[in-house]
């Protein structure tokens, strides 16, 4: 199974402040970790919403809001995805993950959709359409 571990923000990460050296040496040794259990599939960190915009769909028509988005605690300032046999590994994996704020933070789990989810909407088209997708994907993925 694969789960998006998101990171969320706090009113420090979207004023800009960056992680302590500390912090990011701490990361990386549990990055390493990660990635040595063959756990981590990708991870990075998000620059503030400020950077950002958000796009609202309405039917046909896009309407675009320029950051800042908002609440901090409702933004994601980074994000892992990983590879884990339960719900249950992943949250063991993020007990052990480095406080990633200064002071009271969350970390939230969402497990990501997998082809076999969709059952028969997913028809045989659309499933060979996506693993061409993704082997596209990833003969474009940088070395």
């Amino acid at each position: 199974m694969r789960f998006m571990v998101l990171i969320k923000a706090d009113r420090d990460s979207e004023a800009g402040v960056m992680p302590s050296e500390q912090l990011l040496a701490e990361m990386g040794r549990f990055n390493e970790e990660l990635v040595a259990a063959g756990v981590m599939l990708a991870g990075e960190g998000l620059h503030p919403s400020a950077k950002g915009a958000r796009v609202l769909f309405d039917g046909t028509r896009r309407q675009v809001e320029p950051g800042p988005l908002g609440d901090p605690d409702h933004l994601i300032a980074g994000f892992w995805i990983w590879s884990c046999a339960s719900l249950d590994e992943a949250i063991d994996w993020v007990r052990r993950c480095p406080n990633p704020m200064q002071g009271r933070s969350w970390v939230e789990i969402r497990q990501i959709f997998e082809a076999e989810d969709f059952g028969a909407a997913l028809t045989p088209e659309l499933r060979e359409q996506e693993e061409r997708l993704r082997t596209a994907v990833e003969l474009n993925r940088p070395a």
